[in-house]
């Protein structure tokens, strides 16, 4: 769900960074927010998986890529 402020981070979206765990593959049962950037790259170049957990990895990669994981700091 999108923030009323495009501007303005969802908080909803940021704890769930923080709280759900990767579900699958290498980084199975690492939480998303603890995912390296190369991984996040790979999914960016073969796909990211469909549904929230894409959305959510999508966002991750965009966080991680401009240098904005202070915004999770504080919901760890």
């Amino acid at each position: 769900m999108m923030s009323a402020d495009p501007l303005k981070p969802n908080p909803d979206v940021l704890l769930e960074l923080v709280r759900m765990k990767m579900p699958f593959g290498k980084y199975k049962d690492r939480l998303l927010c603890d995912l390296p950037v190369s991984y996040l790259e790979w999914f960016q170049q073969k796909g990211f998986p469909k549904g929230k957990l894409g959305e959510l990895l999508q966002t991750l990669y965009v966080i991680k890529l401009n240098g904005l994981e202070y915004l999770l700091k504080p919901l760890r």
